[in-house]
């Protein structure tokens, strides 16, 4: 797994530093968008301005997006076709106003392929509500 995402950073032009290693191991095993916080909760003895220079170069090399929640940014690993100019994650966000998690809703998306005249380079499609999960226990 560890020689995986070593490949997999390498790819993009981004070290494999035992940190970048550690942060992107821990997003990809989570369904949810995490904040910065709640990254650092999971390594008890990192830095947090380590953890934070991590997800600033994931973001900037297309390995992670980020994902604007009021006044956190939370972040979520990227698909493998994203890179350093454009971010091809043009799908929901969706935050849950019960639970509090905010994940990607992948069937509701941005057609990639809308003919413009113009680069998009990066489409934030965001909204709150709550999620099938909850909408259950309300039942």
């Amino acid at each position: 797994m560890k020689k995986d995402i070593e490949n997999k950073l390498i790819d993009k032009n981004t070290k494999p530093t035992s940190m970048r290693i550690l942060v992107y191991d821990l997003l990809s095993s989570q369904e949810t968008a995490l904040s910065l916080s709640e990254i650092e909760n999971y390594f008890e003895n990192a830095d947090r301005t380590t953890i934070y220079r991590t997800l600033k170069t994931f973001e900037e090399k297309g390995i992670v997006h980020s994902i604007q929640e009021n006044t956190t940014t939370k972040y979520k690993l990227c698909h493998d076709g994203c890179d350093e100019q454009t971010h091809k994650d043009w799908h929901l966000h969706f935050y849950c106003k019960i639970c509090k998690q905010t994940t990607c809703k992948e069937d509701v998306s941005f057609p990639e392929n809308i003919q413009t005249n113009f680069r998009i380079d990066e489409i934030r499609l965001f909204a709150k509500g709550i999620c099938e999960h909850c909408l259950e226990s309300l039942q």
